[in-house]
């Protein structure tokens, strides 16, 4: 990847000058090295997009849903079109293996469009209630603000269903990856998605973020990042009450019952805790395991962790790829010492540097065993590639320990006994639950409990968060 450098942001069909000539630079995490740089958008920049979007609104809510499914077929046909580029530039930009974002970072965003065409498609648009008609329309101009970690993924979730609906939209991309979105915003203008239907505005969240949050034509603003984050852009949207989904922070237990068959719950745990480098809101980093399997356990995953490949995100063995940036790097490495100074005992990885590995913002797999909840490495999101093993004697205790977090996002249970999981899944509050390592469905509603966040996204709940409900008297 020799260079990316964008120079203008697309608003109202076409790609134009930003007001201001300021730059943000994009820096490989492998290398350390500049390899593009995107606009620092301005306030005048949303305004205008926003005004594009707002302009563009009544002609495409009006335009036959089957009319607007053909666009979003067509972007995912692109692409797919595009994939081995995009898949590499992606992993350019915030570090993910190739084969990853080959199989998980594009194909994702590829299936968001192509569902939210069929779940518009058939969606109950109208239904008759008593004397009633209750329709659903859509909410106007949509903000979306996304993160570094899945970067495509969570522009095209957002913009797929928003569209779908019959929104328009503006998207703030992240600073840390932003290059994904120019391809996203290139395939948009050549299926010819209407002027002023979607939007792209690169910048900081401080200004552009921010800005979206609090423009008084903006009716629904999407934000996925951080809980502190999403707080700052729940106060800035209540200034005019508009409407917030807030897919945020995770810190989720996986629960191993006792007499779980260890030789299939704990690969599992190892893939599930550093899926991504551990950069993943849902990644399970916490597991939970009877004291008397502990160290069973202690020892089927230090070997498994042992044995995954940190390199160069294109080595076709790699299995975990730098994280997205020095400071992560460094926050992370900080809470692996954090968690030894506190008690927690190291039995995989630790915050060295590896020694063939002396540039790129590299995190060893760590795994800390007799994690306790008043530590910070139990209650607060690492976002790296550590995962915290925290001993429990009864079932009960269990369940106590792993709803014991501000968070609620996805968590796991595992049981030799199927009925037994589902009601032990039950009772942990959480958005998502994996059930003896059941299958993650990418078209299942998506968000969390707690501060993890308000509303669902994809299928037929995310395609309703941006909808707005009237009823006609007869």
């Amino acid at each position: 990847m020799t260079g990316h450098h964008f120079d203008q942001i697309y608003i109202g069909g076409a790609w134009v000058d930003p007001v201001g000539g300021d730059k943000i630079p994009v820096v490989n995490p492998a290398t350390e090295s500049t390899i593009g740089a995107v606009p620092a958008g301005t306030v005048d920049d949303v305004n205008a997009a926003v005004d594009a979007a707002k302009s563009s609104f009544p002609s495409w809510w009006r335009t036959p849903v089957e009319i607007r499914a053909g666009y979003l077929r067509a972007v995912a046909e692109k692409l797919m079109a595009r994939r081995d580029e995009i898949a590499l530039l992606i992993s350019s930009e915030m570090g993910s293996p190739v084969r990853f974002s080959s199989d998980v970072q594009v194909s994702l965003p590829v299936n968001s469009f192509l569902e939210a065409a069929s779940v518009a498609e058939s969606f109950e648009w109208e239904a008759e209630r008593g004397n009633s008609i209750i329709v659903r329309e859509p909410v106007g101009v949509v903000g979306a603000i996304t993160p570094w970690n899945y970067p495509l993924h969570q522009i095209a979730g957002k913009v797929a269903y928003a569209l779908a609906a019959g929104n328009t939209i503006v998207v703030k991309p992240s600073e840390e990856s932003p290059l994904n979105a120019w391809v996203l915003a290139e395939i948009m203008d050549e299926v010819g998605v209407p002027p002023g239907v979607f939007n792209l505005v690169s910048g900081t969240g401080l200004v552009v973020g921010e800005a979206l949050a609090s423009h008084p034509d903006v009716e629904l603003v999407t934000f996925t990042g951080s809980t502190r984050a999403g707080i700052r852009v729940g106060e800035l949207a209540a200034k005019t009450i508009k409407r917030v989904t807030l897919e945020l922070g995770g810190k989720s237990a996986n629960l191993i019952l006792p007499g779980t068959d260890l030789s299939a719950a704990i690969p599992h745990a190892i893939d599930w805790a550093f899926i991504n480098s551990g950069q993943t809101c849902l990644a399970l980093t916490r597991l939970l395991v009877h004291r008397d399997d502990l160290r069973d356990v202690e020892l089927a995953a230090s070997a498994l962790a042992s044995k995954l490949s940190v390199g160069a995100p294109d080595a076709p063995s790699t299995d975990l790829g730098p994280l997205v940036s020095e400071v992560q790097m460094q926050r992370v490495r900080k809470y692996i010492e954090d968690g030894i100074r506190d008690g927690a005992r190291l039995i995989a990885g630790g915050s060295d540097r590896l020694a063939d590995l002396p540039i790129g913002y590299y995190v060893r797999p760590t795994i800390l065993s007799d994690v306790t909840p008043n530590m910070s490495v139990f209650r607060e999101e690492i976002f790296g590639p550590v995962l915290s093993i925290i001993p429990y004697d009864s079932i009960d205790e269990g369940v106590r320990i792993a709803n014991n977090s501000m968070y609620g996002l996805a968590g796991s249970v595992w049981s030799n006994n199927s009925q037994t999981a589902r009601e032990i899944a039950n009772q942990i509050r959480t958005g998502q639950i994996m059930i003896n390592g059941g299958e993650f469905n990418p078209n299942a509603p998506f968000g969390g409990y707690k501060q993890s966040g308000i509303g669902r996204e994809f299928g037929p709940e995310g395609l309703s968060e941006f909808l707005e409900i009237k009823s006609f008297q007869y």
